[in-house]
C-alpha cells in the first residue's frame, strides 16, 4: 500500500513538472525574445573601473552570460577569463581601437583568444571632419588585410561596428554601403549598433534585411524621444533610454535579426543610470510577442 502511494505521488509530481515545463515552453513559443541578451562592458564602465568582480556579479544576477569586452579594466586577459569562467559568463567578442587592430594585431588576437572570444570588434574609423570616400577606402583596405590575418592565423572573425558618421551619401547609397560591399565577406563581418544607424536617419531593420548574414551581432540601444539625429557620430549618453521607451522600432529590429540569423544581441546603455535601466530593458525584450 505504502509503495503504491509513493508511486502515485511520484507520478503526480512528474506529471506536474512536465505540464509546467510544457506550459513554459508553449508560452515561450509566442515570445519574440525569450532568452537573456548579452551585454557590452562599456555599459558598466564606471562600475568596472571600481570593482570588476562586483560588476560581473551584477551582470550575472541580471541573467546575462554573454559579454563583449571593450576593455581589460586593469586585469590581464588570464585574470579576466578566470573571473568570467567562475561565474559562467562567456566573452564572445573583444572590442579594440582601430589603431590597436593595425599596430598590435598579435597582442589583440592573443588577448581575444585567452578571453575565449570568437570576434574582434572595432568601432569607428579615424578621420578629421566629414567622413570621406578616401577614409572609407583606407578602412576597406585595412579591414580586408587585418581581417584576413585574424581569420587565417588566429581563427577569429573581424567585425566592424558602425558609429553614425559612415552614412555620408555616396553614389546611390552611403559610404557605409561602400564599406560593406567592398570588404571581403570571408574576412570582414559587421556588428550593427542600431542607435548609430537610426541617429543619422536610417532604419536598422532595413539595413539588417539588406545585408543579412554580414551581420554577426547587434548593439541594442534606444534613443530618447525628441532627440534629432545627424551624421556627427555623437550624442549624449544620457539619450540612451530603456529599450522600448525611445524612438527605435525594437520589435522590427529583432524580427529582421532573427531572419538574418544574428546570434549575439548585446545591450549597450551609455547613460549614467545603466545599472537601473538594463534590467528594465531585459524585461521589455522578454515581453515582446512574435505578432
Amino acid at each position: 500500500m505504502f509503495n503504491n502511494i509513493k508511486k502515485i505521488l511520484l507520478q503526480s509530481l512528474l506529471t506536474g513538472m512536465f505540464m509546467a515545463s510544457a506550459s513554459i515552453s508553449y508560452a515561450q513559443k509566442d515570445l519574440l525574445f525569450p532568452e537573456s541578451p548579452g551585454i557590452v562592458s562599456y555599459t558598466y564602465r564606471a562600475s568596472f573601473e571600481k570593482d570588476v568582480e562586483a560588476t560581473l556579479d551584477i551582470i550575472k544576477r541580471n541573467g546575462i552570460t554573454d559579454i563583449e569586452f571593450s576593455n581589460l579594466f586593469k586585469k590581464t586577459p588570464e585574470e579576466l577569463r578566470k573571473l568570467i569562467d567562475e561565474r559562467g559568463i562567456k566573452c564572445s567578442s573583444f572590442g579594440v581601437g582601430y589603431n590597436d587592430l593595425v599596430n598590435k594585431t598579435a597582442e589583440v588576437a592573443n588577448n581575444a583568444r585567452i578571453l575565449g572570444a570568437n570576434y574582434v570588434r572595432v568601432a569607428g574609423i579615424p578621420h578629421t571632419g566629414t567622413f570621406t570616400l578616401e577614409n572609407a577606402q583606407k578602412a576597406v583596405a585595412d579591414f580586408n588585410k587585418f581581417g584576413k590575418i585574424l581569420k587565417k592565423q588566429y581563427g577569429l572573425t573581424f567585425i566592424y561596428h558602425n558609429h553614425g558618421f559612415e552614412y555620408e551619401l555616396y553614389q546611390d547609397g552611403t559610404l557605409y554601403d561602400y564599406i560593406v560591399k567592398n570588404t571581403n565577406r570571408k574576412y570582414v563581418s559587421f556588428e550593427l549598433d542600431i542607435l548609430w544607424a537610426f541617429f543619422p536617419g536610417h532604419d536598422p531593420a532595413q539595413l539588417i534585411t539588406k545585408y543579412g548574414e554580414r551581420f554577426k551581432a547587434l548593439h541594442l540601444k534606444d534613443l530618447r524621444k525628441g532627440i534629432k539625429g545627424n551624421l556627427s557620430g555623437g550624442t549624449s549618453g544620457e539619450n540612451d533610454v530603456i529599450l522600448g521607451t525611445g524612438q527605435i522600432d525594437i520589435p522590427a529590429v529583432i524580427k529582421a535579426a532573427r531572419k538574418a540569423g544574428i546570434k549575439h544581441y548585446y545591450i549597450e546603455d551609455e547613460s549614467s543610470v545603466s545599472i537601473a535601466q538594463v534590467p528594465e530593458s531585459i524585461k521589455y525584450l522578454n515581453s515582446l510577442k512574435k505578432d
